[in-house]
């Protein structure tokens, strides 16, 4: 199944829910060092025809974790909004976007990749879910809390928000774990139009 064709799956699915649907308040994490300008902005453009997306934070660039001899990452975080579950999303939206960018999965979970979508915050709820492959993921993303290339972008779009867990403000976070040798926005902007 394309991405164009799970799209138009999900857009049916949503205009079948009635309009009284709670919509589920989602912040993404992208990153990508394999053509990364190019995947970041169609992983962007795909989304908005998936999900409603509310807002796109800057691109920043951060140096690679765990396998050093790699390209530098592109990271960015978006805010959407959608009727679907954290699993939903995982397996018919975000799964299908890193398939129709040729992500490919390799042992080392840190390896160079075309782009990776994950769920960092899911309303202001704590839980594990299934991403379709049987291996359980947590929400709130524990790399909210390790790593500046996470917290930093999410941060930008909701500075306010309270991590679920620890109920420390994101800005906070962000604050704690940023480090300028490792983190540094981009200047081009072009991903945000």
């Amino acid at each position: 199944m394309t991405v164009w064709q799970v799209a138009h799956k999900v857009v049916i699915l949503a205009a079948t829910m009635p309009n009284s649907v709670c919509m589920n308040k989602v912040y993404l994490i992208l990153g990508s060092n394999i053509e990364k300008e190019r995947n970041l902005l169609t992983a962007v453009a795909l989304l908005r025809d998936m999900a409603k997306v509310v807002a796109v934070s800057t691109v920043y660039e951060s140096v690679p974790v765990g396998l050093k001899e790699q390209p530098d990452f592109w990271n960015m975080a978006v805010h959407l909004q959608t009727a679907l579950s954290a699993s939903q999303l995982k397996t018919q939206v975000l799964a299908a976007i890193e398939q129709s960018l040729k992500r490919v999965r390799l042992a080392d979970k840190n390896a160079p990749r075309t782009i990776d979508l994950d769920i960092v915050l899911f309303n202001d709820e704590v839980f594990d879910y299934d991403g379709g492959d049987g291996r359980l993921r947590h929400v709130p993303d524990p790399d909210l809390l390790k790593f500046a290339h996470v917290a930093v972008p999410i941060a930008e779009l909701a500075p306010k928000m309270l991590h679920p867990e620890t109920a420390e403000p994101l800005q906070n976070i962000a604050q704690r774990l940023y480090n300028p040798a490792h983190l540094c926005p981009i200047q081009s902007q072009s991903t945000k139009s």
